[in-house]
């Protein structure tokens, strides 16, 4: 057994991946770093160093073989942050090699493209989501701000939407769960990864309001009791479309 430890980059990922076939391992397994015990003392240690061309030629392999949309797939299992992970992506691209004119994602019969197959839509349910139940608070600043706990890894996913809508505004929107964000200065979209000492004014964004948040909260929260109808209230239906862990950030919650 040969353990192959990258950076946990999508890239890095893809470099342990070129290894595999560059070194010829036999029985491969890929662990993230910082997610890395050692159990098996027997096994052969290999550190990857991220090379973006040894990745790059993963990729034109991959949409030789899946198209575009097979590499999304296997991005959406990545930003998935399962701790099996780096051994579906490895397998599905195993398969991939073995079968070069099939889409094996579609290989439903293969227990690891099922359950490809299952995260993809659940990643995909929480991107959804995400577009839909982001709520943005204007800052002091000038900046329009929001703070989200996704259960995938979904902020790279939505940032493309949220500046094509949002074009005309600076925005920032901010992982809590992992203590990065993205922010838009009306030409780029960047990430940010702030310092521990300032992820308590994160946690704490209302401090920070603008004078007129607060009236438009006010005003949204009115128009969202007043526009409901006691008598067709179903809490069932409701909860189903709009699971209870995400009413903390929605302002007709408050």
């Amino acid at each position: 057994m040969t353990t192959l430890l990258y950076d946990s980059t999508f890239e890095g990922l893809f470099t342990a991946i070129f290894e595999v076939f560059e070194y010829r391992y036999e029985n491969a397994e890929i662990i993230a770093k910082e997610n890395y015990t050692q159990e098996n003392f027997f096994a052969e240690m290999h550190e990857v160093i991220t090379d973006f061309e040894k990745s790059d030629r993963v990729l034109k392999k991959l949409e030789e073989n899946l198209g575009k949309e097979g590499i999304s797939q296997l991005m959406l299992v990545y930003f998935s942050e399962r701790k099996d992970l780096e051994r579906l992506i490895l397998s599905a691209i195993l398969h991939s090699i073995k079968h070069p004119k099939q889409n094996i994602l579609k290989d439903f019969g293969n227990d690891d493209m099922l359950e490809i197959s299952k995260i993809c839509r659940s990643v995909g349910r929480e991107r959804h989501r995400m577009l839909a139940f982001v709520r943005f608070e204007l800052l002091q600043d000038e900046v329009y701000f929001a703070k989200i706990e996704p259960d995938f890894n979904v902020l790279p996913l939505i940032r493309k939407h949220f500046k094509d809508r949002y074009a005309d505004q600076k925005w920032m929107i901010f992982d809590l769960k992992r203590h990065y964000g993205i922010f838009y200065d009306l030409k780029n979209v960047e990430f940010f990864f702030p310092d521990e000492s300032l992820l308590q004014n994160f946690r704490n964004s209302e401090q920070f309001h603008h004078e007129e948040e607060k009236k438009y909260q006010t005003l949204w929260q009115c128009y969202f009791i007043k526009t409901g109808i006691p008598e067709r209230k179903n809490m069932k239906l409701h909860v189903q479309w709009m699971p209870k862990r995400y009413w903390k950030y929605l302002t007709e919650k408050f």
